[in-house]
């Protein structure tokens, strides 16, 4: 098994002006691996990327991509993708040919055929980019960041104008992509698409890590919570529960199991009924919410 991180990233420093955008930021991704970068507005998450693809060079520290500078495209860019957040396609292109293109600008091989068929567009491949809906558009950035199974690919807000079974349909091709043995970064303000799929996440705030790790790891760092109303008449609950504004309460425990068990057996004990209860683990959107208030 190769244990030599895909992309290293050590001490990254981006500076604009006086502006201190990235702040001595380290972190590595693993081959194979699904690495997703979040990060509040102004975080520094696009002008950490764009460095990791080699867009823009660091103010000061060290980024390595398969062991190379990011910004040696001859060394680098024939086994990397990039889907950004915008399309850059020449509007009077077909679809085709746009494809055809990005395979050879990037020197790998596929069949623009199969690469059609796998996004949905094979019917559109003789329409002109400029006549594309916004949700083909995107189906034509990904098919054009994944031409040739690149061995690490980038999807900066893939899903972004993609209907619903659109979006099904690329991340299965995703995990076909992944059983290939690529390595895949993801930028998305689709938290549960991260909370899904992704191994390990980087949630970036003021131009820092503030969390990383699984997403196990991130939601254990916040409290599980209980949810529930009570009718009028019964007595005051077993543990300590914070009334919100629509009546029902709230307990936030760090032991779900053991205070579920208790709050259960007392509604048993005193005949109440619990309305509406709701219990789980916090989810990645309160540890994304948290991170602004740190």
């Amino acid at each position: 098994m190769n244990t030599t991180p895909v992309i290293d990233v050590e001490h990254l420093n981006v500076r604009y002006g006086d502006f201190h955008a990235v702040r001595d930021l380290s972190f590595q991704v693993g081959s194979g691996e699904l690495y997703a970068l979040l990060g509040t507005n102004g975080a520094g998450k696009t002008s950490t990327l764009e460095t990791v693809e080699g867009h823009r060079a660091a103010t000061s520290g060290t980024v390595r991509v398969f062991g190379q500078d990011p910004r040696d495209r001859r060394a680098v860019r024939p086994r990397t993708g990039i889907m950004l957040q915008e399309s850059g396609f020449s509007p009077d292109l077909t679809v085709r040919e746009s494809v055809r293109l990005i395979g050879r600008l990037t020197r790998r091989t596929d069949r623009v055929e199969r690469l059609l068929g796998v996004v949905g567009l094979t019917e559109k491949a003789g329409t002109r980019v400029s006549q594309l809906s916004g949700g083909e558009k995107r189906r034509l950035d990904f098919a054009t960041a994944v031409y040739g199974t690149p061995e690490l690919v980038f999807l900066d807000e893939p899903t972004t104008g993609l209907d619903i079974q659109s979006r099904d349909d690329l991340w299965d091709a995703v995990d076909r992509l992944r059983e290939d043995g690529s390595t895949v970064v993801l930028t998305t303000h689709y938290l549960e698409e991260a909370q899904q799929r992704a191994d390990r996440i980087g949630l970036m705030h003021k131009g820092v890590f503030q969390r990383e790790g699984t997403v196990s790891e991130l939601t254990r760092a916040l409290p599980a919570t209980i949810r529930f109303a009570l009718p009028s008449t019964a007595p005051e609950p077993p543990l300590t529960a914070e009334r919100q504004g629509d009546g029902s309460f709230l307990i936030e425990t760090l032991g779900l199991q053991k205070d579920l068990h208790l709050l259960l057996g007392w509604a048993q004990d005193h005949a109440v009924e619990l309305r509406d209860l709701a219990a789980g683990p916090t989810r990645l959107d309160d540890v994304f919410r948290s991170i602004g208030s740190d």
